[in-house]
């Protein structure tokens, strides 16, 4: 399962989806990842949901979140002898910026890099990092040319190139959070229907990275979820990175003890890892996850959410770092999760107001 489920991370990545512009991939999304579900929608902001049917006629309803923006670039103007200038989409530094390797989403789909002045011809040769408005995007093409081809209001994102480090790491872009959609999204369309506990709802939600709500509390009010479980990467350590505000890569999923989370569902949550051998980690998010589970938790009269995190070294970057042993323990608990009798009959319908938290 190992390479094919690296294979549906990668394909997934691969599409483009700068916040803001989640739309574009509609059609795209209902014919590879809409195939293996009952029925696909894009609503008015731009989530994609895609709903699998249990057989029981009363079967609550679950809501498995990812969100499916990843940050970026947008066109603000154009240069002399080609250069394009760029805001950014999204929490992007500078440090990580000079001589990636980008694509200009236009009527066109264009390969650039993104240059800046160099150091030796900065003003007393200042050798300090640009500022994000001093660099720029060159093509090869005339300033005339992307005028037509990437007008002002282009999204461009990283370069999709992907590579296996030593043991089972990947690295690439947009693990931030297409991993986890595409991790939840092959679970799901590989469990037969039989033995599902509650109607799914897997929500690919949009603006994440570009509003602290998100698109996630619009599609939650829609979809009206008996419970749910948001999935987003969690920071993994590094060295002189305190450990209080990490998890260790390689050593399965991580759940969140916050306010923003449900304390029963996610201990309930917790079990399931346990009596599965599902390799896991417990954290704490006293007042925030940092994720879409504050959005869900709070639309309507509340929604009952467990926050789940796959840890990733190199956020906001061009090659973030997962590794395939924790994507694999979160596709075998989204699997569990989504069959659990318990978790349905204690969270489905009225259920969840007989118990204490």
């Amino acid at each position: 399962m190992n390479e094919i489920l690296k294979n549906e991370i990668i394909a997934l990545c691969s599409v483009m989806s700068v916040s803001g512009f989640e739309p574009r991939s509609a059609d795209l999304l209902r014919q590879s990842v809409g195939n293996h579900f009952d029925e696909t929608m894009t609503d008015a902001v731009g989530n994609h949901i895609f709903w699998k049917r249990s057989q029981n006629p009363s079967a609550p309803t679950v809501l498995i979140d990812a969100h499916f923006d990843e940050i970026g670039m947008v066109v603000t103007k154009h240069l002399e002898n080609g250069f394009l200038k760029l805001a950014p989409v999204g929490g992007l530094s500078p440090s990580v910026l000079q001589g990636a390797d980008v694509v200009v989403y236009g009527t066109e789909t264009l390969r650039g890099v993104i240059v800046s002045t160099p150091p030796h011809l900065r003003s007393g040769g200042d050798d300090r990092l640009p500022d994000l408005a001093d660099l720029m995007v060159d093509t090869g093409y005339s300033t005339e040319e992307l005028k037509t081809i990437a007008p002002v209001g282009t999204p461009v994102g990283f370069a999709p190139h992907y590579s296996q480090l030593s043991g089972d790491c990947l690295a690439g872009k947009s693990f931030d959070n297409k991993a986890c959609a595409a991790i939840a999204a092959y679970a799901i369309a590989h469990t037969p229907k039989e033995r599902l506990a509650a109607n799914v709802a897997l929500l690919f939600s949009c603006y994440e990275e570009t509003s602290p709500t998100g698109g996630a509390a619009v599609a939650t009010f829609g979809i009206e979820p008996d419970y749910a479980m948001v999935i987003d990467v969690n920071l993994a350590t590094v060295p002189d990175t305190p450990k209080s505000e990490t998890v260790p890569l390689g050593k399965g999923v991580s759940l969140s003890l916050s306010a923003a989370t449900d304390r029963r569902l996610t201990r309930m949550t917790r079990a399931l890892c346990e009596n599965r051998e599902i390799p896991h980690t417990v954290i704490a998010s006293p007042a925030s996850t940092g994720t879409n589970a504050t959005a869900v938790n709070l639309v309507k009269g509340g929604v009952p959410v467990v926050d789940v995190g796959l840890p990733l070294r190199n956020m906001h970057t061009y090659n973030e770092v997962i590794s395939m042993t924790d994507a694999e323990a979160l596709f075998r608990l989204v699997e569990q999760f989504i069959c659990s009798d318990l978790l349905a009959q204690t969270f489905g319908g009225d259920g969840r107001e007989e118990l204490p938290q």
